[in-house]
């Protein structure tokens, strides 16, 4: 497992996206993490930042989230919630992969693999600026904005 860190370079990623579009690290860029798609928290967190998707747009700043749901999925979702930020898919788990976010879960006394709730601040040049662990999707869009708007 790959432990990206504040300061290093980010992987370089391509995904399909929603709308039969492609996701790619280009300019600024927060890539958030989230484990599946039309669930309680990762709506809440898509609705947070789709919420904000105007003040990181001023900012420069290209927000992405990815998942291991396939695009039709995302495309659902999105429409269903009128999401305003692109949503990738990483049905391989490479991307997951390449940034340690693909890890072994529990529930209920059951291991398993998935993806661990995580997103990173890259700038222009593709270095990890921040980096934030196990998401708490309560005020995260809002913490993740002000970060941006520093670089």
């Amino acid at each position: 497992m790959t432990d990206i860190t504040e300061g290093a370079k980010a992987p370089t990623f391509d995904m399909p996206a929603d709308g039969g579009g492609r996701a790619t690290l280009s300019g600024h860029t927060v890539l958030y993490f989230y484990p599946k798609a039309d669930t309680p928290g990762c709506t809440n967190e898509a609705k947070d930042f789709t919420e904000l998707a105007d003040a990181f747009a001023k900012a420069g700043v290209t927000v992405i989230g990815v998942s291991k749901d396939p695009v039709k999925k995302l495309d659902r979702f999105k429409a269903k919630y009128d999401l305003k930020v692109t949503l990738a898919s990483d049905e391989t788990t490479d991307v997951c992969e390449r940034f340690g976010v693909w890890v072994e879960k529990s529930m209920y006394g059951k291991t398993y693999m998935g993806i661990e709730r995580a997103t990173f601040l890259i700038d222009g040049a593709g270095v990890v600026r921040r980096v934030w662990r196990k998401v708490s999707v309560k005020g995260h869009a809002a913490e993740v904005l002000v970060a941006a708007q520093a670089i």
